[in-house]
């Protein structure tokens, strides 16, 4: 005969099978968007605050703000939608160490090259993508189980972004230690930089870190095979043209109009007395030429994902 305990008696309960944490944090949904839209409200708060005092104080934390924000959004995305499992330490490293080791190794490779010409300009820009690749490879040295055309984007990608942060920044930095310079100058200097940072840098290491971790070999060794060069020289190309944009569209616009806009193709600065066609059409030419260029690099990343179904099968 069964006996049934009386009532109140509290009865042992038996704990469900509980699931392992996850291998890395839980990171809210959205969270890149929270703080692109509270970081563009902060710098302009800063940038219009800086204005109307017209107090120097807070120029280094709107530098800062301006050159670390888009990037740090763009990693925080990478890292919720395709990076989860790669881990905080691989993205962190990637940004931080890889950029400012890729800064670096361009900085001391750009030194002897002081005559500015066509072939010193496609030589910085073939250094600047070789020294970002060195740095993933750097990175990732001791992470043998890091491979794949996913891991490759996600992490090129955070090591371009760290470079693009690093590099307005010190562009900024540098418009900031002009003695006259206004807060206009510079922010017409930092914030086409910052908007325009997912379409450059980002990009370009992307694409050729997606490839040389597509070719990494279960042992961890990194194989420089021909596609890898091909990668990086074709995002280098990609780079050429981005930067060539400007002189392009003068000597584009100085072709059509006639005189009025000649110049050396690679000169820094603007033409003299531009007439109100010849500004209506740089703008036009030298806004085309960037997106044209946008366009192609974000066509090779988008092929690349597409044949790689990891990519669409992540946490």
């Amino acid at each position: 005969m069964s006996h049934f305990p009386p009532p109140g008696t509290p009865r042992a309960r038996i704990p469900g099978p509980q699931q392992p944490p996850p291998p890395y944090p839980r990171i809210a949904a959205g969270l890149w968007r929270r703080c692109l839209g509270g970081g563009c409200a902060l710098w302009a708060l800063i940038a219009w605050i800086t204005y109307e005092t017209r107090n120097g104080i807070l120029l280094p934390t709107l530098i800062l703000l301006g050159g670390f924000l888009v990037p740090v959004v763009f990693v925080l995305w990478a890292y919720e939608r395709h990076g989860r499992d790669l881990g905080v330490s691989a993205i962190l490293g990637c940004f931080l160490t890889g950029g400012a080791l890729g800064a670096l190794g361009a900085s001391l490779a750009q030194a002897p090259l002081a005559h500015p010409s066509a072939g010193m300009f496609a030589g910085l820009i073939l250094i600047e993508e070789t020294a970002k690749l060195v740095a993933l490879v750097f990175v990732l040295r001791r992470q043998p189980a890091i491979r794949g055309l996913r891991a490759g984007l996600v992490l090129g990608a955070a090591v371009g972004f760290g470079f693009a942060a690093l590099e307005s920044v010190g562009y900024a930095f540098t418009v900031a230690a002009s003695p006259g310079v206004e807060l206009r100058a510079l922010l017409e200097t930092g914030l086409p930089r910052g908007v325009l940072t997912p379409l450059g840098h980002g990009l370009w290491t992307a694409i050729a870190g997606g490839v040389l971790l597509s070719r990494r070999r279960l042992s961890g060794h990194f194989r420089f095979a021909a596609p890898v060069a091909g990668a990086c020289l074709g995002v280098s190309l990609l780079h050429a043209l981005w930067e060539a944009t400007h002189g392009l569209a003068i000597r584009v616009v100085a072709r059509l109009t006639g005189p009025g806009m000649e110049g050396p193709l690679f000169a820094p600065g603007y033409a003299a007395r531009p007439s109100s066609e010849q500004e209506h059409l740089f703008a036009l030419f030298s806004v085309g030429g960037l997106a044209l260029v946008a366009l192609a690099a974000v066509g090779w990343v988008r092929s690349l994902a597409r044949r790689d179904t990891p990519w669409r099968n992540t946490p």
